[in-house]
């Protein structure tokens, strides 16, 4: 399973056929393990194509925690979801699929960052790291560019107030000469970094350095403050050096590992080892154009059944090659489906 992800070119074309196998083992292997996703199925399916495969909705994990015992699995940490409710989703790891998903985040994530290591930079706070009740699903899309880091700096004081920039720790980050790396959700980034007033002296410093800014989802509050994606990259990067750039990326805490960052023509890019597919909302049917849910799939998780989820995401697959030169299925994301919960952050 781990050449699968190391050696299959990220965003090359995937042999189908040993894609539909793993993903036939996973099934058989959720079956087995889970009585609960068991109960659910009734019996494994026999598939012949991807659009077959069954899945989970989304919101099962705010009610279930699901977990799959089986011959050297090893169950681990707990990751929950942001949640406006109060209910956040639950995903439990296994050593296996988290040494699988570091990886397809590292593959993933370099793509669009470059292998160069450099200070990161985290909006959050350190106590995140330390709570007893599991990993945050924003901590957890901090951790997936540890890889990328020389150090990390976690420069909020409190992780609930965006306000509480800890200016000692990016003084502390800027002693290290070269390029930054910089990761928040969106609101935070823009609360925190884009739209406040430093020091001179870190002003002044920011402008000089070549900084990768990535973030991932909370856009519905900059929606509500009428920020739109052309200003807040703009602003973002006319407080840092010429060759700065932006990375933003689509992911969700039920799919650990898989992330779909937007390339420059406005793309998601799905990885060999995971598939997205858009569905009717009302029928289910699985639509090649057009609106509808997104189902996003990957064949790295093996301690629990979130490998195949029907989100509350609307999107719409987009055809043909895409000029960045990134093979393989592309997608758009719109949006929230009406009345469905809005996220706080969406990881992963």
């Amino acid at each position: 399973m781990s050449s699968w992800v190391s050696d299959t070119v990220v965003y090359g074309e995937r042999d189908e056929r040993a894609f539909l196998d793993r993903l036939t083992e996973l099934n058989e292997l959720h079956f087995r393990g889970c009585p609960a996703y068991a109960s659910i199925l009734g019996k494994v399916p026999r598939i012949s194509s991807v659009e077959e495969a069954p899945f989970l909705h989304v919101g099962l994990f705010k009610r279930l925690r699901l977990i799959t015992k089986g011959e050297g699995i090893v169950h681990g940490r707990i990751v929950r979801s942001s949640s406006t409710s109060g209910v956040a989703s639950e995903i439990t790891l296994d050593e296996e699929s988290s040494r699988l998903q570091s990886l397809s985040s590292l593959r993933i994530l370099e793509d669009f960052v470059g292998r160069e290591t450099r200070p990161l930079l985290v909006l959050d706070g350190v106590a995140s790291l330390r709570s007893r009740e599991g990993l945050s699903a924003r901590v957890l899309a901090a951790m997936s560019l540890k890889p990328f880091a020389t150090e990390i700096f976690f420069v909020l004081k409190d992780a609930s107030d965006a306000a509480s920039l800890n200016e000692e720790q990016i003084r502390c980050a800027l002693k290290q000469p070269g390029p930054l790396l910089v990761y928040g959700i969106s609101w935070a980034l823009w609360m925190a970094w884009a739209n406040r007033t430093m020091p001179a002296d870190i002003e002044s410093d920011l402008r000089t350095r070549t900084i990768t800014f990535v973030h991932s989802g909370g856009w519905k509050k900059l929606e509500n403050a009428r920020v739109d994606r052309a200003d807040f990259e703009r602003v973002l990067l006319t407080r840092a050096a010429p060759g700065s750039k932006v990375v933003d990326y689509y992911g969700l805490v039920e799919q650990v590992g898989m992330v779909y960052p937007m390339c420059e023509f406005g793309a998601r890019h799905v990885p060999a080892w995971g598939d997205v597919l858009v569905r009717d909302p009302w029928t289910l049917a699985a639509l090649p154009e057009g609106d509808g849910q997104l189902q996003l799939i990957n064949t790295i998780s093996r301690g629990a059944p979130y490998h195949n989820i029907l989100t509350e995401d609307i999107g719409r697959l987009i055809p043909g090659p895409c000029p960045c030169g990134r093979r393989g299925r592309r997608f758009e994301l719109i949006g929230r489906m009406p009345k469905a919960e809005l996220r706080g952050c969406a990881n992963v």
